[in-house]
């Protein structure tokens, strides 16, 4: 439709058809000689690719070995706490007393006393 209005305005304007140039197709463009001339730059962007693929494949197990090592902490951290509180309720005094009394120990009503020994100087 094109080539049809541009014939019609050369004849209008009086001048003679110009040899039009021909349509270059990609097929034409593309050919055997570009491709090995650019086969080192399309390995080394296939290798970067590659390259790239892995990194972020790394990057998400990192990401999820944090989260369970972050998960593992949190869990670690309860224990401790219940550990802890369960030792500070054993060690009460009153706890310690229940636990002996079987074993024939008894809580001291008197205060302790100090056992001094006098030692004699001799002189020399």
């Amino acid at each position: 439709m094109l080539q049809e209005e541009e014939k019609h305005m050369n004849e209008e304007a009086g001048a003679e058809a110009l040899p039009q140039e021909p349509k270059r197709e990609w097929r034409l463009r593309i050919n055997y000689q570009l491709i090995t001339q650019n086969l080192p730059f399309l390995l080394f962007l296939a290798v970067l690719a590659l390259v790239y693929i892995a990194n972020s494949h790394l990057a998400e197990k990192k990401v999820r070995r944090i989260n369970k090592l972050s998960k593992e902490i949190k869990e670690l951290k309860w224990e401790y706490l219940s550990v802890k509180s369960e030792l500070m309720f054993r060690s009460k005094l009153s706890e310690v007393s229940k636990t002996v009394e079987p074993l024939g120990l008894k809580e001291l009503n008197a205060p302790p006393q100090r056992i001094e020994v006098k030692t004699e100087k001799t002189e020399q």
